[in-house]
């Protein structure tokens, strides 16, 4: 047999050599191509679709966006009853919450039907005892409210017929708005946080000066534009009564008493007055904090909402006054209501806590 069948292919030093580093390094060089293979496809690498702006955007994007809409382009469809009912009405309607009456509760509505349909809708509108105006939701048209009246009321023992909506011409004629919400609307993106000079809403000190020219100067120098405050603050298509109602309104929430023409007389003996007045708690309530508290949002207790305010009302009324003073949580301080006083804030929370009782 020959000795050839026994020879080693390594024949030298130098073979050896090279078959140990073979041995080892392809392994690796293929370990690492299989990692490298199954990366890029999971991730991606650079180059890739995932490195694209579009895609970091996309990543870096807030889990949700806030969206504000524009001012209206055409005429407002007013909402039917059921739909304003659900919107507003039912958090308290629903459940007999603050001592609402419940919808279809033929017993509590009775004596409020004796009111009459009128009456009903006014209350509604304005707001009554622990209900706010127009359930808390300014936004709403007084018909949209009647039409919610109509609604609950016909299922506990009324035949009301929901108001139609007018017609143009008619809704042209009655379109004035009040002098609150003009306020809302516009005047107060100035006099909320006073700004360009502008009196401030519930400074009674700047605005009783005011008051010494009468409502009628005081319109005229709006009308006019004085100061860093254009013609009709800027809103052309105010007529005067509107202008009117929106001083007026801007007078009476920040005197002790509504002014008229006053006197000079007159006006410099409201600031005695109106260090005594105790602020309406509906109203600051109805300014800034129903924003929140009419749905919970942020987390904040529901008008209303026994369980809730009971925890909290264990602090006292001035440990609240003090967390919403300071603000607290999700809540800025003051509600956002930066004109506000620490006696309007008292009243507010005094309001939330009776409803809630």
């Amino acid at each position: 047999m020959s000795s050839d069948q026994h020879d080693s292919l390594i024949k030298t030093p130098r073979q050896l050599i090279t078959v140990v580093v073979l041995a080892f390094v392809v392994p690796v060089i293929l370990i690492i191509l299989l990692v490298t293979f199954v990366t890029s496809e999971k991730g991606g690498g650079t180059g890739s679709d995932a490195m694209t702006p579009e895609a970091i955007a996309e990543r870096l994007r807030p889990v949700g966006t806030v969206a504000f809409a524009g001012a209206p382009t055409g005429p407002r469809t007013l909402q039917s009853g059921q739909a304003v009912y659900k919107l507003a009405c039912g958090a308290c309607h629903a459940t007999g919450a603050a001592g609402a009456p419940k919808a279809g509760d033929t017993g509590a509505w009775a004596p409020r039907l004796k009111q009459g349909y009128d009456t009903l809708v006014k209350h509604a509108v304005e707001g009554f005892k622990a209900m706010p105006a127009k359930g808390g939701n300014a936004d709403l048209d007084p018909i949209e409210v009647a039409r919610a009246v109509v609604y609950m009321t016909n299922q506990s023992g009324a035949k009301y017929k929901e108001p139609e909506a007018p017609s143009a011409a008619a809704a042209t004629k009655t379109a004035a708005r009040t002098g609150e919400q003009i306020v809302l609307q516009t005047c107060g993106n100035c006099h909320t946080a006073g700004l360009n000079g502008a009196p401030k809403i519930g400074d009674r000190t700047a605005w009783i000066k005011r008051a010494s020219a009468g409502i009628d100067g005081a319109v005229a120098s709006a009308i006019k534009g004085h100061g860093g405050m254009p013609s009709r603050g800027g809103m052309a298509d105010l007529t005067d009564a509107e202008l009117k109602a929106a001083v007026q309104y801007m007078f009476n929430q920040s005197t002790a008493a509504p002014v008229g023409a006053a006197a000079p007389a007159a006006a410099a003996a409201t600031p005695a007055a109106a260090s005594t007045a105790k602020p309406d708690g509906a109203k600051v309530y109805a300014m800034g904090c129903n924003a929140c508290h009419a749905a919970g949002v942020a987390g904040a207790p529901k008008f209303g909402d026994k369980a809730a305010w009971a925890a909290r009302s264990k602090a006292g009324v001035d440990a609240l006054v003090a967390s919403v003073v300071k603000g607290k949580g999700a809540m800025p301080p003051k509600g956002a209501m930066a004109s506000a006083s620490d006696a309007d804030i008292r009243a507010a929370v005094e309001y939330m806590l009776a409803a809630a009782k």
